[in-house]
């Protein structure tokens, strides 16, 4: 495999598959675990626009979560929300198509990019924790107020891993697309 081949992102659906299944099991890590990069799976998979590796994803991701429930992971987010997920990786994937339209990596647009993903990650904590509020019972008796009192400490660790998933796969991006010129002033010294 070469460098020609990764910027054609032949491959790209490697990476993104093993990230999600090394994550998943997490969602917000700890001093052992990564936190989950879910999110950033579908930014990036909706950016290189590979149509087929969305329903794919969706399929992983409900595995891995079935696998770690099967093994003793809680089931306490497994409700009839759970179906809500779906348009929550959407909206990353959108954003990651948006993005794509965004061709060099030069700073205004690198900030462009880290503004849609800030939103669309923030869409994305919306559409997951409200549908869990509506549809789960498990909050029969709690107000709108009290449930984002509570869920507003999950908030800040939900986009912030998105965040840095995102600025860590930009850099591994600038990094394979500078490697061809490192080399051809390699061969010439």
């Amino acid at each position: 495999m070469n460098i020609k081949q990764w910027l054609q992102v032949e491959y790209l659906p490697i990476p993104l598959i093993a990230l999600m299944a090394l994550t998943r099991f997490h969602h917000f890590g700890d001093v052992l675990h990564l936190p989950d990069a879910s999110l950033a799976v579908f930014f990036f998979a909706g950016f290189y626009r590979k149509k087929a590796l969305f329903p794919f994803l969706l399929v992983l991701a409900g595995l891995i979560d079935y696998i770690a429930i099967a093994n003793g992971t809680s089931s306490w987010c497994v409700s009839p929300a759970y179906a809500f997920l779906i348009p929550t990786y959407a909206v990353m994937w959108f954003a990651g198509r948006y993005c794509s339209a965004f061709n060099s990596l030069k700073m205004i647009e690198l900030l462009t990019q880290f503004g849609v993903v800030t939103l669309a990650a923030s869409a994305a904590f919306a559409i997951s924790n409200g549908s869990f509020y509506v549809l789960s019972g498990r909050y029969p008796d709690l107000s709108w107020v009290q449930y984002f009192a509570r869920v507003a400490q999950y908030y800040p660790p939900y986009v912030s891993s998105a965040l840095l998933y995102m600025a860590l796969g930009y850099g591994i991006i600038k990094l394979v697309k500078t490697l061809p010129a490192v080399a051809v002033n390699h061969k010439e010294v």
